[in-house]
């Protein structure tokens, strides 16, 4: 084969490792470390000479300051007899009375001589708190032997022999610093909330104080502790006095806030809506907490008539439709409904299924610059609009049938009704037909839809939704709802949305805030309970797919809803089931002094301020007999004509 051939010959060789990396050295662990798995380490002769000479020194600090303490006491012992002689004999005069000035001064002023220190006394402070640190830090590092003790001690007592001259320059400055230090003690008689205000304020410079709240409350764990942990934790204390000093202080504030005046009857000011505004939301408090904040000259019902001025006033209602209103909700809830009402509700379309398909369509509406999102899981046909480039009723999608303009509230009554294919279904009350198009859409064109309504002009607005939707199955008729079981019977569903105030839909129509009063809901409410009858006397209890009858209103006064359906349980045989929808508020069993059928919560009610929709109610009744009691039918005949002459 031969010898390979060697072309790098004469080129250099690199140096350093190759394509394969070095091996790795062993790991080299510090020295301490080593100590630490072998054990202790004795201490070195020059460690053991560090120590004994810094107990040494530690012991003649003490035997200094014993010395100095007691000679201290004798001295002012002495002084204290000599001041009661002299002041006996000796009346005072101006110098002495300036030096008494001058001494009680100490050169701070009244405000802050509660907590400012002398230098003098500060760094004897200092020194005193060194030599208990290195006390306990030296104790608890080394253990001596009895000889060692002995040695030291014998030592100590040569080197605490002081010259007579020294100690009584020592004596002489102490004396001074006591003097000083009993004058502030008998002047540092504070209140508790200096003491607060200075813990407060001064906490962070205070630095020798620190150090004693650590020395005191610190425990014998807190010794293991690192530098910066004792900080942290002298740091969580402060913060612990500040929050409860904070706390004291808001309560304090609270308890001496004013209560709520009420305003004069004869004073005649014209507030702002601002002032009127801040008027509402007191007086609400006053009635949550009545028996504390109420002035006890008037009683609750003055305090509920200045509130009903007042939103009368704000939001621009008559006081009937607000006493209801104030009767329907309680005072909190009450003003998220008003808040609610003022602000417009969300766009909503539904998709004509009968046409595309809502994906299809949000797709294409996406590509013409409109924002929108599915109006909810509840809804499969559903779509929100919050933006859009161009108008909604004129889009090509529009005009060719694939969208309906329509609340969301007005998709629950025909999901409540749920129709079935090849059913025979009338809706008594359908302009403008967009619940009729979407009870159409469900049954897909199939069976039969009759949709009626006694506005010509209303009904003219159903045809031509009908023939852009590419609705077929439909007969349409116009007249009056009263009349049609004479006319057309033996329905599997039908569809009651039954005019009424539309105190749910105030953002649609404002005019609703004044215009209504007691005797146009009580005309809704007669209407009403009559078009009910009709429409369940249209109904076949024997369909074996149906039977069934769905009552809605776009209002929410109980007038229109729950006794409705109570009077229509007590004249027809006919029962509450559940609408099918997940969501709502249940219906009133009980309303002030009122009490309706158990089965009541069944219904469903629906409100702007919790469901971001118009105010809305749904009930579903089935009905399970085509006899009409006798009795009740002659009853409803005379009730009839009362109310035709009282109108």
């Amino acid at each position: 084969m031969g010898r390979k051939a060697t072309f790098k010959e004469g080129t250099l060789k690199k140096k350093g490792p190759g394509r394969k990396s070095k091996k790795q050295k062993d790991p080299v662990f510090p020295k301490f470390l080593k100590e630490t798995e072998e054990g202790v380490k004795k201490l070195s002769r020059r460690q053991k000479l560090r120590l004994q000479k810094g107990l040494k020194k530690k012991v003649e600090s003490i035997a200094k300051r014993k010395i100095t303490q007691d000679k201290n006491e004798q001295n002012q012992i002495i002084k204290g007899q000599s001041i009661k002689v002299k002041s006996q004999n000796i009346k005072p005069t101006k110098t002495s009375k300036k030096l008494i000035a001058k001494k009680q001064s100490h050169g701070f002023s009244d405000d802050n001589k509660t907590w400012l220190k002398p230098k003098s006394i500060k760094k004897s402070e200092i020194s005193d708190d060194e030599d208990s640190t290195q006390m306990s830090a030296d104790e608890d590092s080394t253990q001596m032997s009895d000889e060692e003790h002995s040695t030291q001690m014998s030592d100590d007592e040569d080197s605490t022999q002081m010259s007579d001259h020294e100690i009584s320059s020592v004596n002489n400055s102490e004396d001074v610093e006591n003097e000083e230090s009993m004058i502030n003690s008998e002047e540092d008689n504070s209140d508790e909330e200096v003491a607060k205000i200075r813990s407060l304020n001064d906490m962070s410079d205070d630095s020798d104080e620190d150090d004693e709240f650590v020395e005191k409350n610190d425990t014998v764990s807190d010794e293991d502790l690192l530098p910066i942990e004792k900080k942290n934790k002298l740091l969580k204390k402060k913060l612990a006095i500040e929050k409860k000093l904070a706390d004291e202080e808001l309560e304090s504030n609270i308890e001496s806030q004013e209560k709520f005046q009420f305003p004069d009857a004869d004073s005649n000011e014209v507030l702002s809506l601002q002032d009127i505004q801040h008027r509402i939301r007191e007086v609400i408090s006053v009635l949550a907490d009545f028996s504390k904040l109420r002035d006890l000259k008037h009683s609750r019902l003055d305090y509920m008539e200045l509130l009903k001025q007042d939103l009368c006033t704000y939001y621009s209602y008559n006081d009937f439709l607000m006493e209801r209103l104030m009767q329907l909700f309680p005072l909190f809830e009450l003003l998220e409904f008003l808040e609610a009402s003022e602000v417009q509700r969300p766009l909503t379309i539904r998709t004509n299924s009968l046409k595309t398909r809502r994906r299809d369509l949000a797709q294409a509406l996406i590509n013409r610059g409109v924002n929108l999102d599915p109006v909810g899981k509840w809804s499969k046909e559903g779509l929100v609009i919050y933006s859009a480039q161009v108008p909604m009723g004129a889009t090509p999608e529009y005009l060719a049938g694939h969208y309906m303009i329509q609340g969301a509230s007005s998709l629950l009554p025909v999901m409540a009704l749920a129709p079935q294919e090849n059913e025979r279904i009338l809706d008594l009350s359908s302009a403008p037909g967009g619940k009729a198009s979407h009870i159409a859409a469900l049954m897909k064109n199939t069976g039969v839809l009759f949709a009626n309504d006694i506005n010509k002009d209303r009904i003219r607005a159903v045809v031509g939704n009908f023939h852009r939707l590419g609705v077929t199955n439909s007969v349409i008729t116009c007249m009056d709802g009263r009349k049609y079981p004479s006319t057309l019977k033996d329905f599997d569903r039908v569809l009651l949305d039954a005019p009424c105030s539309g105190t749910g839909v105030v953002t649609k129509d404002t005019s609703v805030k004044t215009s209504k009063d007691e005797q146009d809901v009580q005309r809704c409410y007669n209407l009403q309970r009559q078009l009910l009858l009709a429409a369940i006397d249209c109904v076949n209890a024997k369909s074996s797919t149906g039977g069934y009858i769905v009552y809605s209103t776009c209002s929410i006064l109980p007038e229109e809803n729950e006794w409705v359906i109570d009077y229509a349980l007590k004249k027809r045989n006919v029962k509450l089931v559940s609408t099918g929808l997940d969501f709502g508020v249940e219906g009133f069993v009980n309303y002030r002094h009122h009490r309706f059928h158990r089965t009541m919560n069944l219904t469903k009610r629906f409100y702007p301020h919790k469901h971001n929709m118009d105010g809305f109610f749904v009930a579903k009744l089935k009905k399970w007999s085509n006899v009409i009691p006798q009795n009740h039918e002659n009853k409803d005949d005379i009730e009839e004509n009362a109310n035709s002459d009282v109108e």
